[in-house]
């Protein structure tokens, strides 16, 4: 690890921060990820309200210390903050992170100095995603402590740049801590973010078919059953470009090539009871998935990645 980097990303074992998914990442999954190594996270959003939110908050700071107190080495964890002003929870929630002090913020939807500002103040050091280079000299000029960019292929919301292009952009300006999202589901994938100028590949959906994951079933299974032809890129949904299995929009009633011919946003963004709605039917997912082959603990998986991993060395 880069002797540049803040002490909270120089403790991972493996260069991989775990992507935080909505509805899907959970407590048991961050702790799971930690404690293989690797950069747990997970939305703020998550916890159906900042109370739940300050109970899960707890459990993994006194989980993470007693591992500590125990001598056994875990990895720190992440918050996700949606920042965008339509975030009623925006505030509450930000007032939890200062309380327990999480070490890294990723902050999605906008950048807001204040934010950026309240997290540092107490040691913390916040990512911002972004899926262009406009976008990232906005996050940096606005205190943004390093970058998440989210290239063509990641699950979720997504950009359409290809990452040897979006990375080499940032890369011409900034030293920062930089990760790197878009179809990283293997230790070579990762070992590839590296060598294009990231310090951090940003893994999501092969933790999705993961039993630590909060997905149903039948979502686990549609991940592991899944190519990277199955996934569709649109905005249907949520009015924000991403990517989709295919399988669950069939499942919901929708034919996945005929989607621009419905109202451009079929589900109000700004609402959360919405927002969770739409993420229960149609499942988010990455270009990654084809390596996905079947249910594990997350433990397992980061341990694929690090064998992986450690043979391109």
């Amino acid at each position: 690890m880069s002797p540049r980097l803040p002490a909270a990303l120089d403790r991972l074992d493996l260069p991989i921060i775990g992507a935080p998914m909505f509805i899907v990442s959970g407590p048991a999954l961050v702790l799971a990820q930690c404690r293989a190594g690797i950069l747990g996270s997970m939305p703020a959003l998550n916890g159906r309200s900042s109370a739940q939110l300050d109970e899960w908050l707890a459990e993994m700071t006194a989980a993470l210390a007693a591992d500590a107190e125990a001598g056994v080495r875990s990895a720190p964890f992440a918050i996700n903050l949606i920042v965008h002003r339509s975030n009623q929870r925006l505030e509450a929630d930000l007032r939890l992170v200062e309380k327990y002090r999480v070490p890294v913020v990723i902050t999605s939807l906008g950048a807001r100095p204040e934010v950026n500002q309240a997290v540092q103040a107490y040691g913390g050091i916040v990512l911002h995603d972004v899926i262009n280079d406009t976008f990232a000299r906005k996050a940096v000029a606005k205190g943004a402590n390093g970058l998440v960019a989210v290239a063509a292929g990641a699950g979720g919301h997504a950009g359409r740049l290809s990452p040897f292009a979006l990375v080499q952009e940032i890369r011409d300006w900034f030293d920062g801590p930089l990760a790197l999202s878009g179809a990283i589901a293997t230790g070579r994938a990762v070992r590839a973010a590296r060598v294009l100028g990231a310090d951090f590949a940003y893994v999501g959906s092969a933790f999705i078919a993961t039993e630590e994951a909060n997905a149903v079933e039948a979502y686990k299974a549609a991940v592991v059953a899944a190519r990277a032809e199955d996934i569709v890129y649109t905005d249907a949904f949520t009015g924000v470009h991403g990517n989709y299995l295919r399988s669950s929009i069939v499942g919901a009633g929708l034919d996945p090539d005929r989607l621009n011919e419905r109202e451009p946003a079929m589900m109000d963004f700004d609402n959360e009871a919405a927002r969770r709605k739409a993420w229960k039917d149609i499942w988010g997912s990455g270009q990654g998935v084809g390596v996905v082959n079947q249910i594990l603990p997350a433990g397992e998986v980061v341990a694929r990645l690090r064998r992986e991993y450690l043979a391109t060395l």
